[in-house]
């Protein structure tokens, strides 16, 4: 027979001893929550810096049209450290939003037994490839 002491949801148990219980699984819903609605905002963010620099992006590929000159004057403009640190940036946001949609998909259409404790080892997973991807650009840029 299991003793009151041992099992908090036991008829026998203390008011306080079930109340604890209760408050550290309301807890560890409400991390959860967090969890997910910042991974939402993070894959959200991302996705608004992406969008805001493809206009850019084509702005300058259309530079080419006009002939090498004008597209050798842009790369010559573009060539300053703020630039240097804005590009980097850019990796980082993509790197952040492919390793955050793909922890999206493996949640979605793999079976997780203990979804709550695959969920924040898929986070930590997708946060290492994007620091990894970050750190091998800065890397490369100098």
């Amino acid at each position: 027979m299991i003793s009151p002491a041992s099992n908090p949801l036991h008829p026998a148990a203390g008011a306080a001893q079930v109340a604890a219980h209760i408050g550290a699984a309301a807890r560890g819903r409400v991390i959860n929550v967090a969890v997910v609605c910042l991974c939402q905002g993070v894959h959200s963010l991302t996705f608004i810096g992406l969008a805001l620099f493809l206009p850019l992006h084509f702005w300058l590929l259309s530079q080419a049209l006009h002939g090498a000159a004008a597209l050798d004057g842009v790369l010559r403009w573009i060539d300053r450290p703020v630039f240097k640190l804005a590009e980097w940036g850019l990796v980082v946001l993509l790197a952040a939003h492919l390793a955050g949609g793909m922890r999206v998909l493996a949640l979605e259409f793999l079976p997780w037994p203990n979804w709550p404790v695959w969920h924040r080892v898929l986070l930590a997973i997708a946060a290492a490839c994007t620091i990894a991807a970050g750190a091998a650009f800065a890397l490369n840029l100098m």
